[in-house]
């Protein structure tokens, strides 16, 4: 039987998670995100585990609105093309969503950046669906660690200059993430 480690960067997009799920809130960020679930992994027991990244994303196409499973994330802040021309894999790309949930063919980019700009999410919308700022982070340490993990986010905004109204958006987001979770729970 699978069970189930959930993660978030906020309390304010865990909001609702289903009582009894255990739940990890990483803070704002890759590293933050890559670390503190870096550390909780390793310190349960991993068999049968199986990582759910839930959050709020920004929108980089005005089609893209609702719930999104992505089967792949990048790193859309290193600059992999230099490392590669070092000879360095900078693994920008990973696949995510093994472990039987189904996975949507949205990609997420993930970075640092918190995107507020129209020019920024048009040169990210090249290469992606949606933006976060800590899937690839998540999705990194459970393959680094060999944990199965989806990652499931919320459209709250358009990665414009709306997305500044993300902490009066986030609660209609939890509510929608909260729900996704009951009814997997209770599929399960």
């Amino acid at each position: 039987m699978t069970r189930y480690l959930i993660v978030s960067a906020t309390r304010a997009e865990a909001a609702y998670v289903p009582e009894g799920l255990p739940l990890v809130i990483t803070g704002v960020g890759k590293t933050a995100a890559a670390t503190a679930v870096t550390r909780a992994l390793m310190e349960i027991e991993r068999d049968d585990l199986m990582v759910l990244n839930i959050g709020t994303a920004g929108a980089l196409r005005p089609e893209r609105e609702g719930l999104f499973v992505p089967g792949r994330v990048i790193n859309h802040d290193i600059s992999a093309a230099a490392l590669r021309a070092f000879d360095y894999d900078p693994r920008e790309e990973l696949a995510v969503g093994d472990g039987g949930l189904a996975t949507d063919d949205s990609v997420l980019a993930s970075g640092d950046t918190f995107v507020a700009d129209p020019l920024v999410r048009d040169q990210l919308a090249e290469r992606a669906d949606l933006v976060d700022m800590e899937g690839y982070a998540v999705a990194y340490a459970c393959d680094a660690l060999g944990v199965p993990v989806h990652l499931i986010k919320h459209v709250s905004d358009s990665a414009d200059a709306d997305a500044m109204d993300w902490p009066d958006l986030v609660d209609a987001s939890a509510q929608v993430l909260g729900a996704y979770l009951a009814d997997l729970v209770a599929q399960s």
